[in-house]
Formats: structure tokens, sequence, C-alpha cells
């Protein structure tokens, strides 16, 4: 093998190994193109929203069966990326049964793969520091992205640094170590 064939392979192996820095032919360093969140990594949060990609597109139904990957809402959607990715069982309850099986962090704290939980209209009329507030959980993907399931469209990202995502954002919880 020629030297230069090592260093395109060694290229390859970085590339494939890590998000921060990419090191080409030459020392050269590369930019990373992707537009999603990196799947490369090995941490745990980042194996969930791999696990969780899977389904993009996936519709979304309300109260779906949890045995049916047919369809999803949003507590089944991330009750499958978790057992899938990294084999936390959370079990089949809703958003508030998921909530409660987490340790509360700050918003300004949040890592890839930590849950997140917004109101809906129905549960906009709780108390804002009240579990009852939880209508929706979806789970964060890094750079204010959460990866979710709720309506036309079905699992997909969605911004939650503005507009509706960012006005109804109740809390999250990290159930990753």
């Amino acid at each position: 093998m020629t030297k230069r064939n090592w260093l395109t392979k060694s290229s390859l192996a970085i590339l494939l190994s890590t998000s921060l820095l990419l090191i080409g032919v030459n020392g050269q360093a590369l930019a990373s193109t992707s537009n999603t969140v990196s799947t490369q990594s090995t941490s745990v949060g980042a194996k969930i929203i791999k696990a969780g990609e899977k389904y993009l597109g996936t519709p979304y139904k309300y109260a779906s069966s949890r045995y049916d990957k047919s369809t999803m809402d949003c507590s089944e959607f991330t009750m499958w990326a978790y057992k899938e990715g990294s084999g936390i069982n959370l079990g089949r309850g809703g958003a508030r049964s998921q909530f409660k099986q987490g340790t509360k962090i700050k918003r300004s704290d949040l890592r890839v793969g930590d849950l997140v939980f917004f109101s809906t209209p129905a549960t906009m009329k709780y108390p804002k520091d009240s579990i009852n507030r939880i209508g929706h959980v979806g789970i964060y993907a890094g750079n204010n992205k959460v990866l979710h399931t709720y309506g036309a469209g079905g699992v997909r990202y969605s911004n939650m640094a503005s507009g509706w995502w960012n006005d109804h954002y109740v809390t999250a919880v990290r159930i990753t170590k």
C-alpha cells in the first residue's frame, strides 16, 4: 500500500469516527457537510437519534398501539428510539410517565438524547410548573432541534429555538448518564 493510499484510508477512518474535526490528506482540516445530527458519534444520545431517524416520515397517530410501528404518537416514538438506540426501556406510558423516569435538567444544559417536553392547546390551562402542563415529548437532537412526531408529516425534526415549539417548551429530563 502506498503512503498516499494509507493516508487516504486513515483520513476516511478519521472522517467516520468524528464530527468535530476532520483531517484530510496533507493535514488539511475538512468541514463536515451534514445538515442533520451526526450519527457518526458513538455517544448514547447519538445512538438514540440514529434509531429515531429510521422512523422519519412515519405517520403520527394519537394514542397509537405501542406494538405496530406503522404509525406512532409522540411517546411511542420516544419509547422505540430509546429502546432501539440504547436498550433503555421507557415503558409503554405517555409523556408524563416518561418525564417521571428522568432527572430534570435546565434548558441550557440540554444534551443530544435528552427528552424535551412541550405543552399542547389542551394542557395550556395548567400552571407552568405542573406535570399536567406536559402534553408532548420529543428527543433533543442538538442545535435547538427536536426529533419528534406530531400531526401531518409524522416523525420529523422541528426547530425549538423560536416559534410554536419555543413558546410551548415546558421542561426536559435526562434519562441517559
